[in-house]
Parts: C-alpha cells; sequence; structure tokens
C-alpha cells in the first residue's frame, strides 16, 4: 500500500477536477479538503492552518508521494523541506512558490525526488518564479513546460501517473 497524498489549490477541493480524477486511477490516494479560502483573511494564517491539517493527515506514515497543485504544491513543497526523509517523490502541478509566502533564507536545499509541471500559458501562477524557486530549494529535479494553463487538466489527462507515483 502506498502513501499518497493529493493536495489541492487554493480555492479547490479534494472533489475538485485533479482530486477526482487521479481518485479514479489511483484508488488509494488520499484526497482531503483543506480548511476553505477565505479572502478576509491572511493567506500566511491560511497556509498556517492548512500545513497543520496536513502534518496531521501525514504524521501517521512515512514514505510520501505527495502531489500539489498551486497553493497544494507550495504545502508540498514546504513540508518536503521540513521533513525530507517523510517524502519518497514530490510532483508539482503549477506549483506556487512565491517568494512572499517561501522565504528560502529559512530552507537548505533537499534530495527528494522532486518533479514539476507548469503551463506556458499559466496566468495565475509565474512559471518563471516558480521555477527559478523551485531549483534552489530542490537538488533533484525535473520542471517541466507545458502546453496548458494554471489548471492543467489537459496535462494531468496526458501524464502517466503510475510511473510517477511508482
Amino acid at each position: 500500500m502506498k502513501n499518497i497524498i493529493f493536495i489541492h489549490g487554493l480555492e479547490s477541493s479534494g472533489k475538485g477536477f485533479k482530486g477526482v480524477y487521479l481518485k479514479k486511477l489511483i484508488p488509494e490516494i488520499l484526497t482531503p479538503d483543506f480548511i476553505e479560502f477565505d479572502q478576509k483573511k491572511s493567506i500566511n494564517d491560511l497556509l498556517e492552518k492548512r500545513m497543520a491539517q496536513l502534518k496531521s493527515i501525514l504524521r501517521e506514515k512515512d514514505l510520501w508521494v505527495l502531489i500539489g497543485s498551486s497553493f497544494g504544491g507550495l504545502m508540498g513543497a514546504l513540508y518536503t523541506l521540513q521533513n525530507p526523509k517523510k517524502v519518497k517523490r514530490l510532483i508539482l502541478l503549477a506549483p506556487y512558490l512565491e517568494p512572499s509566502v517561501l522565504d528560502l533564507e529559512k530552507y537548505n536545499p533537499v534530495d527528494v525526488p522532486v518533479i514539476a509541471y507548469h503551463g506556458k500559458n499559466d496566468d495565475v501562477v509565474r512559471l518563471k518564479t516558480s521555477r527559478e524557486q523551485a531549483y534552489k530549494l530542490f537538488t533533484n529535479i525535473e520542471y517541466n513546460s507545458t502546453k496548458d494553463d494554471h489548471k492543467l487538466h489537459k496535462t494531468v489527462k496526458e501524464l502517466d501517473w503510475i510511473y510517477l507515483i511508482s
């Protein structure tokens, strides 16, 4: 039994397109719903609360495959940086790795295998910034740009998920 979790984006849920799609392909995957985004609250406060939820879910087992989309990519990256021995692989989908929320000074680069997919037509998260941040944080990384937008629906359907999670 593999330990696999999908971490949804800022305004999504575990029941969004990616969560449902991955659950059909990988029945054992966890697709939890994290605390809803509230525009009245700070993004850092939300990140702190969602990270507490994530840590609680991942506490029991080791060697996780984390799949993080957008804001969930930020969460997966942070968890991996803080707990590299608990992560087997990190898969990032258009990860939100903005310097304003991800302070590079706090972390040493880690050697966990990371593969990222980011749409060239992403108008939500800047590809160049996220890629630059990712290469500073992870030493074993492959960052792919695809012909897609932020949601990556086309890319998600084309990926060999069974290979990616193995």
